[in-house]
């Protein structure tokens, strides 16, 4: 029996599902509601892949994580599959840990435009019509508090803040050479103006 395949990307991210429709519902051929297969892929990252209740402590581990960091309430998550917390404002910190014995826990660090990437997969995944029983009650509830990452405005202005400070600085600094130069170039002009007077003058008395 074939299975159906939905890749879902943004940018350095892609997340893709395998599975079948519940044809016992008589849903449509090309739904999924029976998952089998997930792979969450980064760009030079290992792959993230795993069961159905895997996909969904991720999924409800990167909402509650993005939510609270936005809101400046904690820096961390933890769960017995994946712990989250922040080095910076710029970086954070994955820790997967495989429900097989003997496995160690795979480390990977990544920034907020990844990060982001993974959180618009899952909005992605989520307003699918095509994906069905992903959710729980409890994460769908966090999800909701929230719009994407990149859109939230709190969001936005600790992007763009220090950016727009550094263009500025770098537009008052410009701006003043600019000033101090024009004033140079006024001075020399005027005082080579004074000089050509005098000249003028002194021929005439000659």
């Amino acid at each position: 029996m074939l299975q159906n395949k939905y890749l879902f990307n943004q940018s350095s991210v892609s997340l893709e599902i395998v599975g079948l429709p519940d044809y016992s519902n008589n849903e449509n051929k090309d739904n999924i509601s029976i998952i089998s297969q997930w792979k969450l892929m980064i760009i030079d990252k290992p792959v993230i892949e795993g069961n159905l209740d895997h996909l969904r402590s991720i999924m409800k581990a990167f909402y509650f994580y993005s939510n609270s960091f936005l809101n400046d309430e904690i820096e961390s998550y933890e769960s017995d599959l994946i712990d989250i917390k922040s080095e910076n404002f710029y970086t954070h910190i994955l820790l997967l840990k495989s429900s097989k014995p003997n496995v160690k826990p795979l480390n990977i660090t990544i920034g907020n435009s990844v990060f982001a990437d993974i959180i618009s997969c899952f909005d992605q995944l989520s307003s699918s019509n095509k994906v069905k029983n992903i959710y729980s009650k409890e994460y769908k509830s966090i999800k909701n508090k929230r719009n994407l990452f990149l859109s939230n405005k709190k969001s936005i202005s600790k992007f763009l803040l220090p950016p727009l400070v550094s263009l500025i600085s770098i537009f008052l600094v410009s701006s003043a050479f600019i000033y101090i130069y024009d004033d140079n170039d006024k001075f020399s002009f005027l005082n080579n103006k004074n000089i050509l007077i005098s000249i003028k003058s002194i021929s005439k008395l000659l």
